[in-house]
């Protein structure tokens, strides 16, 4: 056997090896896309088909359509080291940065986390209590917001989206919402949904008729989104088991005060949940942190952008920005 011949089938089975390892990757970086999912699992078939025929010998291939086959297959190869680049920065981006400018808040009193004149970040030890500085809050759709645009305090991932695609529609867009001042209306609200608007620096949370919130936030010129219901008159509303171990986050009203809270590593649900409840948030909606769609940026108050998440995913629409 040649030096050549070696050499293809070291390189046959260490990327056989590492498509199986880029689809293992892919659950435990809880990137659940049917597309991706179909996709990964092709790769690591196509490898194992390759590496088979090597195995056999592409010398016994009688066939020139089977030896061009052979050739397509040894090709794909070359796709494994691509697709596990885009698993591992999925995977790696499930990990909450540290936030060394935090305020240790492990023994605070709750009463005592309050904002302050510029953007201020609490570290519990559990969680993540960030009090961006704003004057107005907003819904951003299609054209993500600028990190180069001064006012922005704070952005990240706000409503879900119905459909992973390049392309944007506000029909995709789950639950009605609202970009200041006007109001689209979606297909897709869930009996779970709460909204979320402001109005100005005027916020609200509404569990019973989000729809009209929404709305009436339009109406006034404002912004609102619809989410899943997390807390609501500090009694937790959120009815069904997230099992996943991941970090979480969400838009809650602590103290009188509008904040987001983020677990500072991943961590189970019911555990992110008892914390919020113990920091004894009044009203709160779930936001997804799934991998890509936490893509999440706040400006410090020496004015620097502190990126928590930066991997954002190009069928993610919508944000949700606080702008001072």
């Amino acid at each position: 056997m040649s030096v050549r011949e070696r050499v293809s089938g070291i390189w046959l089975m260490a990327m056989t090896l590492l498509s199986l390892f880029a689809f293992t990757c892919y659950f435990v970086a809880q990137m659940r896309l049917n597309i991706l999912q179909t996709g990964y699992l092709v790769l690591v078939i196509l490898q194992g088909v390759a590496l088979a025929v090597y195995m056999w010998g592409p010398e016994k291939l009688k066939f020139k359509w089977q030896r061009i086959l052979y050739r397509l297959l040894y090709a794909s190869s070359f796709c494994v080291i691509p697709a596990f680049a885009f698993i591992f920065m999925g995977l790696v981006s499930q990990y909450h940065v540290r936030i060394p400018d935090s305020i240790s808040a492990e023994n605070l009193p709750v009463e005592e986390i309050l904002p302050a004149d510029k953007t201020v970040v609490y570290d519990t030890g559990t969680v993540y209590v960030i009090f961006p500085e704003y004057s107005s809050v907003s819904l951003v759709c299609e054209d993500r917001p600028s990190k180069s645009d001064k006012t922005i305090t704070w952005c990240s991932g706000a409503a879900f989206q119905h459909t992973v695609s390049l392309g944007f529609a506000q029909e995709d867009v789950e639950g009605d919402h609202a970009v200041s001042g006007t109001l689209y209306e979606s297909p897709y609200n869930k009996d779970d949904f709460a909204a979320f608007t402001c109005v100005g620096n005027r916020f609200s949370f509404e569990f019973d008729e989000p729809s009209e919130a929404v709305k009436d936030a339009a109406e006034a010129g404002g912004s609102g989104f619809m989410q899943f219901g997390l807390i609501r008159d500090g009694e937790n509303v959120m009815n069904f088991e997230l099992p996943r171990v991941r970090c979480y986050r969400t838009l809650a009203e602590l103290n009188g005060n509008l904040c987001i809270i983020d677990s500072c590593r991943m961590m189970k649900f019911d555990d992110f949940l008892e914390e919020v409840s113990r920091l004894g948030v009044t009203n709160a909606l779930y936001m997804d942190m799934g991998a890509g769609w936490n893509y999440s940026w706040y400006r410090n108050k020496a004015d620097k952008v502190v990126t928590l998440f930066g991997l954002p995913v190009p069928w993610s629409h919508n944000w949700i920005i606080f702008q001072k």
